[in-house]
């Protein structure tokens, strides 16, 4: 494990709990409920699909333009965003609800396959399972977010970022699955689930992948924690 790891983690931990991030109000856990309607909460059935599509959206995409794109599809599909909805929807349907998306011609199929996967396979529901179609980053923060099940650690672009730019990789990692493999391997499974989210919130907020704000992270005040 890197020297100082905890002492990093904890002081963005403090820093993370007085900042509000957008994927704290629009990370794929609160693709289930919609703000426009605050007393209609989901059914977790409902609440896992709204999670998996909002994974499926979410590459090369923002968490504000991902969260708006999940409830264009909970209010203009008929019934809402559900299995069944995807599958009777037509594929211009989709599209014109996601068309702010990055690559959103592809997910709107993408979509569309895994409504039939979920139909025929897995009752209408996400299964508990990691799947062929997905890969490791969708996988394992689809299993945290929608069933609290603790698989393994979701490295998506700021953890792969800020991870090296602390020097918790030697060498350091040049692919995410590499990074995964590395972090699994010292951090506690514990923080497995919880790094993803926290690391997200604080490098779209803190440290930026170009000019970090480095004079107000709480870590980069303290001599030795952070290379960069």
């Amino acid at each position: 494990a890197p020297k100082r790891w905890e002492e990093t983690y904890n002081l963005i931990k403090t820093q993370r709990e007085s900042l509000i991030a957008p994927v704290d109000t629009m990370g794929c856990d609160q693709a289930g409920f919609d703000p426009l309607n605050p007393d209609l909460k989901p059914t977790e059935v409902e609440r896992r699909l709204s999670c998996l599509v909002s994974l499926m959206l979410s590459s090369q995409t923002k968490d504000q333009i991902t969260h708006q794109a999940v409830l264009n599809l909970k209010r203009n599909l008929s019934n809402g965003l559900s299995v069944n909805s995807l599958r009777n929807s037509s594929l211009l349907q989709i599209e014109n609800c996601i068309n702010k998306v990055g690559f959103w011609r592809r997910k709107a199929s993408y979509l569309k396959e895994m409504a039939e996967d979920l139909y025929s396979f897995h009752q209408s529901d996400v299964p508990k399972t990691l799947g062929k179609r997905v890969g490791p980053k969708m996988a394992f923060l689809a299993l945290a977010s929608a069933w609290s099940i603790n698989e393994g650690i979701g490295v998506d672009t700021h953890v792969h970022r800020i991870t090296n730019r602390l020097g918790w990789h030697l060498p350091p990692t040049t692919e995410p699955e590499q990074t995964r493999l590395n972090l699994q391997s010292w951090l506690p499974k514990n923080l497995h689930q919880e790094i993803n989210h926290l690391l997200v919130g604080f490098g779209q907020l803190i440290c930026l992948p170009i000019g970090p704000k480095c004079e107000t992270c709480f870590v980069g005040q303290i001599e030795g924690l952070c290379p960069s």
